[in-house]
């Protein structure tokens, strides 16, 4: 295999509605692919002010994309 210049791999596990959310903004933004769009997501993410603190025994199911009743009663919830 080819040198990478981005050699980490990080796999995530989405709902059909949250992989529309990314395409849709991924199109609309004309990001060049994917993965593309998740870095640019995560770079305004990381730089962002008021991001959540997970709470102890907070689970990944938790934290979503999209709001849903769910995530709107999630430990996190608190910490908006």
């Amino acid at each position: 295999m080819a040198d990478l210049e981005r050699p980490q791999r990080l796999q995530i596990m989405l709902t059909d509605e949250e992989l529309a959310a990314l395409e849709n903004w991924r199109f609309e933004k004309r990001m060049p692919s994917r993965s593309a769009a998740v870095r640019e997501l995560l770079r305004r993410g990381l730089s962002s002010d008021g991001f959540l603190t997970a709470d102890a025994g907070a689970k990944s199911q938790d934290f979503g994309v999209i709001l849903t009743e769910r995530a709107g009663n999630g430990p996190s919830d608190s910490n908006r």
